[in-house]
């Protein structure tokens, strides 16, 4: 089978799942109070279009607890995408424990040419509050950014590792979707925020990642992923 063949098979499962949970969700309206699986796999879209189907693209793949040991949520993972609600921070987020976020903050960058405003962006794992506080501003810009993606997620329950199902899922729904020196299929706009990133792989992608991007796809994959979407239910 072709790539094109199977990237047109993800897709189907993705709207397959988009039916099962009663649509895409957007960050904004997202809560811990909904009925989220514990474990699993999570898919955004940017606004974009495919050329053959009308489909939104695909832009981010990932998951969590890939680490043996690791008690991270679902839900932890994509608040930490989306944001603070409350607190010193309403309004921004942490974008040194969100690559997500370290990713498109760094695009804006680029794109208005902030460096002066923000020359520490992306340095560290963490950050004392004078800091955060310096760069408030800007984590506003990427929390508004990311809250407004639709996404969808899958449920997959499996026990936390680096051979896990979900590890499994990410790897290879990345590895399919990704354009980096590949065909470009599904081709990213000129006007994508993520053109301006100064990751060549996430400019030539067409994602939000930079891992597995420029590895082949196991279309296998794409069973495990059918018989996930098909447990999966609405919160």
């Amino acid at each position: 089978m072709s790539r094109r063949s199977d990237l047109d098979d993800l897709y189907d499962l993705l709207d397959c799942l988009e039916a099962n949970v009663g649509g895409k969700r957007r960050l904004r309206d997202c809560t811990g109070y909904m009925n989220w699986p514990e474990r699993g796999v999570y898919f955004f879209f940017t606004e974009e279009t495919r050329d053959s189907t009308g489909q939104l693209r695909l832009t981010r793949v990932g998951t969590h607890a890939v680490s043996s040991g690791s008690g991270t949520s679902l839900w932890n993972r994509l608040r930490t995408h989306r944001g603070a609600n409350r607190g010193s921070y309403e309004g921004g987020g942490n974008h040194r424990g969100s690559v997500f976020r370290k990713h498109v903050g760094r695009a804006m960058i680029e794109r208005d040419g902030l460096h002066d405003e923000y020359p520490h962006w992306g340095e560290g794992s963490s950050a004392d509050r004078e800091r955060r506080l310096a760069e408030l501003d800007h984590e506003h810009r990427v929390s508004e950014y990311i809250r407004d993606l639709p996404f969808l997620w899958v449920a997959v329950d499996d026990e936390p590792g680096p051979q896990s199902d979900r590890a499994y899922i990410e790897r290879n729904a990345i590895a399919l979707a990704s354009n980096y020196r590949k065909e470009t299929i599904d081709p990213q706009s000129d006007s994508w925020l993520g053109r301006n990133s100064p990751h060549e792989k996430i400019t030539d992608s067409g994602l939000w990642n930079v891992y597995h991007v420029e590895e082949a796809c196991d279309p296998a994959f794409l069973d495990r992923l059918a018989g996930a979407v098909s447990e999966t239910t609405a919160p």
